[in-house]
């Protein structure tokens, strides 16, 4: 698998309509930074405002993915992703006029052509990957799907099952093995696909606006009178014959595969699973997918991925200095034992953000007393530590920080959300939200174990720095 991060060289363009909004608009793929990832961009909207494509950004899942921050959002992303993915592309800007990438004729062949058309190039930094180590497994009894990921040393494979209990469209089984060598011929071209007797509510639910027999497969499991027919010809606005024909497929349309369904929600999937933020190296089962599960199996595979960043970072720590271990931290903070409670800095963007631990062992002098049958750590303590870790932060911005102190001033928004007991260790995340006149507002949570791990505690802090 490939080792360097890749982008492309020069800008390109596509233009259409929205599968679902039925907007038009014009997308344009970007050359990005190294480290980036996926962006896309609303340029229709003031300050251009971006939004990352990963999992933390998912709004909706209704017969697609959709993306949002703050008021900016974009609809039917997967296709889009899927193409970036299936092209290995790592870091690139999405920039789109409107609400929906176009979609062309319901695939990811034009998009794939328009990617190789840019030119694709490597860059410098090294490729970052979840190397899957043991099987992570999500079941959704409801709708009987199964995706399951399994270790597959220095690869990515892929298989899908689809089985709707439908004649019309029976089981149908497909499988990636070589993401080069068989994306863009055997997975690209497959188009998406709806039911005739789900028409009608996509219709209701104000969907496939920009729907017609030229972006999408029909697949007929229902019968149908010429009325019927005509009616839904007018309210999808489609100008030639409609006719139930004697296949599968509404007008009888050719399909370009014989599991040509099977392809494109394997084709789904993978432009879902790049909202993990990095590829991946395992091998994926899926069983009767679908955007809710797709979305609910990514949660699992980023937070094992932001868990497995963390970890890495403190192997790398064991023979190399942390940004402040315990002896810089002591000659930062007037505090110690038994109110020290930050045993070392990891992480610090200047004025940005810092990631501090604890490891919050049994011989802690407050679990003598605070549940002794039941040790568990005080929320109090865990303020106080989150507050620590933020101080060092705001520390770091001034001139002369040994002869400078800080106070609480107020304490707002302080959720605590899990218990801490003898062997966690505790993560604080913290990020200056503002520094103005001696005053300062920290805000931020604890995590267990690792970032990205159970909420412990979030709140925000305020404090006033002043001299020692």
């Amino acid at each position: 698998m490939l080792e360097k991060q890749r982008t492309i060289k020069n800008p390109v363009t596509l233009s259409g309509v929205g599968l679902h909004t039925g907007n038009k608009s014009n997308m344009t793929f970007k050359p990005a930074p190294e480290n980036s990832g996926i962006v896309f961009k609303r340029t229709d909207l003031p300050g251009s405002p971006e939004i990352p494509a990963d999992i933390d950004h998912v709004t909706d899942i209704s017969r697609g993915t959709t993306i949002a921050k703050d008021n900016a959002e974009v609809h039917t992303v997967e296709h889009v992703l899927a193409s970036i993915m299936g092209c290995e592309i790592d870091n690139i800007v999405v920039e789109i006029d409107s609400n929906e990438p176009p979609i062309m004729d319901g695939s990811a062949k034009d998009y794939v052509e328009t990617l190789k058309a840019a030119e694709i190039i490597e860059q410098n930094a090294k490729r970052d990957y979840l190397i899957i180590e043991d099987t992570v497994h999500y079941h959704d009894d409801v709708n009987n799907v199964d995706i399951v990921a399994l270790p597959l040393k220095d690869d990515f494979r892929i298989s899908v099952m689809v089985d709707y209990n439908n004649p019309a469209l029976g089981v149908q089984h497909t499988g990636l093995f070589n993401l080069h060598k068989e994306f863009e011929k055997e997975f690209a071209p497959s188009r998406t696909f709806c039911f005739l007797s789900e028409i009608e509510f996509l219709i209701e639910q104000g969907l496939i606006k920009g729907g017609d027999l030229n972006n999408a497969i029909v697949i007929v499991d229902k019968e149908a009178n010429k009325e019927e027919l005509e009616i839904l010809k007018s309210r999808l606005g489609i100008g030639e014959s409609v006719i139930l024909g004697s296949g599968a497929t509404l007008n009888n349309k050719e399909l370009r595969f014989k599991n040509e369904p099977a392809r494109h929600k394997l084709l789904d999937l993978i432009g879902d699973l790049a909202l993990i933020g990095a590829p991946v190296k395992g091998q994926i089962l899926a069983a009767r997918p679908g955007h809710k599960s797709n979305v609910e199996f990514t949660k699992m595979l980023r937070k094992l991925y932001l868990q497995k960043k963390i970890e890495k970072k403190f192997q790398i720590m064991k023979s190399e200095n942390c940004i402040f271990d315990i002896e810089a931290i002591m000659d930062i903070m007037p505090h110690r034992y038994p109110f020290l409670l930050v045993d070392r800095i990891i992480e610090l963007e200047q004025g940005v953000r810092i990631v501090g631990l604890k490891n919050v062992t049994f011989n802690e002098p407050f679990f003598n007393g605070h549940f002794p049958n039941k040790r568990v750590m005080p929320g109090v303590l865990i303020v106080e530590a989150m507050a620590q870790c933020g101080f060092i932060l705001v520390i770091n911005l001034l001139e002369d920080p040994a002869t400078k102190m800080a106070y609480f001033a107020s304490i707002e928004k302080v959720k605590f959300r899990k218990t801490v007991t003898p062997g966690d260790q505790l993560i604080f995340e913290m990020f200056l939200l503002s520094y103005k006149r001696g005053i300062c507002k920290i805000g931020g949570k604890a995590y267990k174990n690792f970032i990205g791990g159970e909420v412990v505690c979030e709140g925000e802090f305020m404090a006033a720095v002043v001299d020692k």
